[in-house]
């Protein structure tokens, strides 16, 4: 199990050279009185390592070659309230780590472990609890200087570091999104059957989470958005408690978590099963653009490609839909588009549905490599305006797929949920 972290692990010190890293997890967080959210490590601690506690700290010695957790102790008592732990020696072994000690020796260990590395890195700015902590393992670590021993005089970013990391996914991450994206899809599959006019938008919502966690994944990757009619208008809409009404459409975008990464899928479909001319219309226009985006999707194009094959897809659909004026040229360069299509085409995806790593490093675009994992997501809302057709009024469109970038292409992985308009039509017909 802890062979692939084991390598990152090594990556990255292979990359600190003279320098010792510190990275926590998450902490827990009070939901309210004595209950706790459920737990979720942090996402770059989880990447090298794979320890779901909390409690623990990673220390990647550069100079030493070595990774050393620090973990909860094994404490019966508290296992038989709050479940098993590792303990550091059994944590070691589980999952490959040079050494391991127990939590409450940190403030011990740490600066001692400093001296004589030429940087520290940690995630500078992240939090301020962190931040002050670790001046203070500097402070006594320079303390040292009398016998002989010097405390780091250069500091960096960890998190830049791994974030690069990140971008490129390997064979087992890929494995487990895959999954992820699955399960997200059969859950979408079984809303779409399970909708009927008259029921509530949670009550949709309730149908992808059965099927979230009865196939192992318990929490989903983001706060679900169940958006019938003129909700569907709002972006992050979360309420989820309005009627879905007959001759409406209904956007879902959600995704599950499984083994710690995402899913993150968009379909939009008619609540009665059957799509109006207009929203016809409309929905064309988003899969064209959405299709035409993806195709763009290859290894060594710039990652603004799929947004530029988007909006042309899209303005031309605006503009024959008489929801705009002009050219596609002029309606770009003015920016009026801005009016029906306001976001994004995607973002990287992985242990964060809105996955890290820069687009732009160095402020020129960065290119497609295999590995990488992106979502490709257009939309178009239309809400009422003078200016605007009334059939048109209140539709909100989107359609998000997943894609694996390949040696020679791409892979889009969630594709077992329908999106054309015939198969989504004939998949809510009543059997």
């Amino acid at each position: 199990m802890h062979v692939s972290f084991q390598h990152r692990r090594q990556r990255l010190l292979a990359q600190l050279g003279d320098a010792i890293a510190i990275l926590p997890t998450a902490p827990e967080v009070i939901r309210n009185a004595d209950a706790h959210y459920p737990y979720r490590g942090d996402s770059h601690f989880l990447y090298l390592t794979g320890f779901a506690e909390p409690e623990a700290v990673l220390v990647l010695d550069g100079k030493a070659g070595k990774a050393l957790l620090f973990c909860r102790d094994k404490n019966p008592d508290s296992e038989i309230w709050d479940g098993f732990r590792y303990g550091p020696a059994a944590a070691a072994e589980a999952f490959g780590f040079d050494e391991a000690y127990s939590i409450g020796e940190l403030d011990q260990r740490l600066p001692p472990l400093l001296a004589n590395h030429a940087a520290l890195y940690w995630a500078v700015g992240r939090d301020k609890g962190w931040d002050a902590r670790i001046t203070g393992y500097l402070q006594q670590a320079r303390q040292q200087a009398r016998v002989g021993k010097d405390a780091p005089q250069q500091y960096g970013d960890l998190l830049a570091l791994i974030d690069e990391m990140r971008l490129i996914k390997d064979e087992r991450e890929i494995a487990v999104l895959q999954q992820a994206g699955r399960i997200s899809a059969e859950g979408h599959v079984r809303a779409m059957q399970a909708c009927r006019p008259g029921m509530m938008e949670y009550q949709i919502e309730a149908e992808l989470l059965y099927h979230f966690v009865r196939h192992g994944a318990r929490q989903p990757a983001y706060e679900s958005i169940v958006a019938g009619g003129v909700n569907a208008c709002t972006l992050h809409y979360a309420a989820n408690n309005a009627r879905l009404n007959d001759g409406d459409l209904l956007l879902i975008d959600a995704g599950c978590e499984f083994n710690g990464y995402a899913g993150d899928i968009t379909r939009t479909f008619p609540v009665n099963g059957r799509f109006s001319g207009a929203q016809r219309d409309v929905y064309e226009v988003v899969l064209a653009a959405q299709l035409a985006a993806i195709a763009a999707v290859q290894p060594g194009a710039r990652l603004d490609a799929p947004a530029d094959a988007a909006l042309q897809v899209l303005v031309q659909g605006m503009l024959d839909l008489k929801l705009l004026a002009g050219s596609v040229a002029g309606v770009i360069e003015s920016g009026d588009y801005r009016r029906f299509y306001m976001h994004g085409i995607g973002h990287f995806i992985g242990l964060d549905v809105h996955d890290v790593g820069a687009r732009r490093p160095g402020g020129q675009w960065r290119s497609f490599q295999s590995g990488m994992c992106t979502t490709i997501e257009p939309g178009l809302y239309i809400r009422p305006d003078d200016r605007v057709p009334v059939a048109f009024h209140n539709i909100g469109i989107r359609i998000e797929d997943n894609v694996l970038v390949t040696d020679d292409g791409h892979q889009v992985y969630t594709d077992d949920v329908p999106k054309r308009i015939d198969d989504i039509e004939a998949l809510m017909q009543p059997h």
